[in-house]
């Protein structure tokens, strides 16, 4: 029963983000918070334009464009979109500059964590049971590392898993970010499909790789870890491994429903010389567990040659080599991946998360990854002289490629040791990357 011009008085106070939430009460308030007049006042306030006239009122002085008809000439909501529009492109261009310098040794920008921050990048799950009704996870802990980024989600008000259907991982950035304070998770914001995962038949679509006296871990591709209570069989936290490569735009440029589509590559001219088949290849390893970090390193000049290295499909890259005792590497601290809820925490042993990065002789990414793996014993003995001890195993498999790594247990210094380490890369995947026919 208010008078428009009343509430169009209201209204002129309100910030743009206080104006865009009140604009979904109703249909009436949404023309309201349309309005050129003041939109065009808060557009001005930041982003001042070239030609100004000041307008002297009583108690203040404000700049408005010469043209009145910005005004008058303008559908209502046009200089609403135009300083959102502004808004994101100005966010844009300082991640953009954010993210220009490349790490040498990861072939990744060196400041995604503060390109993440500048855009006020976060991750949320969304649960959709069978009766398509939503749940909405927000509450997380986040951790980076030198290729990926650990986020953990736990609740106290999970629904039961029997009912679910969906689990889909969004990326999600306020639509006008404010650098001055944290974004509201009640402003508006934009919602970026990252991967979906069919929870209908969890044992068909997901992996076993391991469990503690509370909980029993399953992997999902890409790079979801469910923790499910023993007792209850019901969901405890849920873990995703994202590696920065492509991060940030599957994050943000991807829509509601539809995931962010990588653009189309561009064979690169294969300039191996007859010898080799491929040559100068850069492998950068992290192995973590969460907040402990195993192993962090760089191996250098990779390469196969075109005849023993290439079979069945794959291209083999051997970074760590059984004969090469030199090479053997240590790893810091018992391997486990750690969880917590709002109530338990816990460790499940020989469970670690492997981030992948491939580099090609030209140092761009080839082959990136960050996924939860698990460890099997081995039936076999060690053979070497230099460790005795019980064999540990650890392989993934992806439609790009697969890695094959052996562990050593030694007792006496309890401490693991990596003393075979092999990438198997699909002729499929080198053939479009290159245009050849291997």
């Amino acid at each position: 029963s208010m008078p428009s011009e009343m509430l169009l008085k209201i209204f002129s106070y309100l910030d743009a983000v206080s104006l865009l939430c009140v604009g979904c009460v109703n249909k009436h308030f949404y023309h309201l918070a349309n309005d050129n007049g003041i939109w065009l006042k808060i557009y001005s306030s930041c982003f001042r334009p070239k030609r100004t006239i000041w307008k002297m009122k009583s108690e203040q002085t404000e700049t408005v464009p010469l043209d009145c008809g910005a005004l008058c000439d303008r559908k209502p909501g046009y200089w609403k979109k135009e300083y959102i529009f502004k808004q994101i492109a100005a966010v844009k261009t300082r991640v953009m500059r954010l993210v220009k310098p490349l790490d040498p040794y990861t072939g990744l920008p060196c400041k995604n964590k503060e390109a993440m921050k500048a855009s006020s990048l976060s991750w949320i799950i969304v649960l959709k049971d069978k009766n398509g009704k939503e749940h909405v996870i927000e509450k997380a802990n986040v951790s980076f590392k030198d290729t990926s980024v650990t986020v953990l989600w736990y609740s106290t008000d999970w629904p039961c898993l029997a009912i679910l259907s969906t689990l889909k991982l969004f990326g999600v950035v306020p639509l006008l970010p404010d650098q001055s304070r944290d974004p509201s998770k009640n402003g508006p914001r934009r919602r970026s499909l990252i991967a979906e995962y069919h929870l209908a038949d969890l044992t068909a679509s997901s992996v076993a790789v391991g469990a503690d006296k509370l909980v029993q871990l399953f992997s999902l591709n890409p790079g979801l870890l469910l923790g499910l209570w023993k007792e209850k069989n019901e969901i405890a936290f849920v873990m995703a491994s994202l590696h920065y490569h492509q991060l940030l735009e599957r994050s943000t440029l991807g829509s509601s429903t539809v995931q962010y589509a990588l653009p189309p590559h561009k064979p690169v001219l294969d300039d191996v010389d007859p010898e080799y088949g491929l040559h100068d290849y850069n492998l950068h390893l992290d192995m973590h567990g969460g907040s402990c970090t195993y192993l962090c390193g760089t191996f250098k000049s990779l390469f196969c040659r075109k005849g023993s290295d290439i079979a069945n499909g794959y291209l083999r890259l051997t970074v760590i080599s059984q004969k090469d005792n030199t090479k053997h590497l240590p790893l810091v601290g018992t391997l486990g991946l750690s969880w917590e809820t709002d109530a338990f925490k816990g460790n499940v042993k020989d469970c670690y998360v492997m981030d992948v990065t491939l580099l090609d002789e030209t140092g761009k990414p080839f082959w990136c990854f960050s996924a939860p793996v698990s460890m099997e014993l081995s039936s076999e003995a060690s053979s070497l002289y230099d460790y005795m001890g019980h064999i540990y195993t650890t392989e993934y498999t992806d439609p790009e490629g697969k890695v094959c790594v052996e562990l050593v247990w030694l007792e006496e210094t309890r401490e693991y040791f990596i003393v075979n380490l092999v990438l198997y890369i699909s002729t499929k995947k080198v053939n479009h990357w290159y245009g050849t026919n291997y």
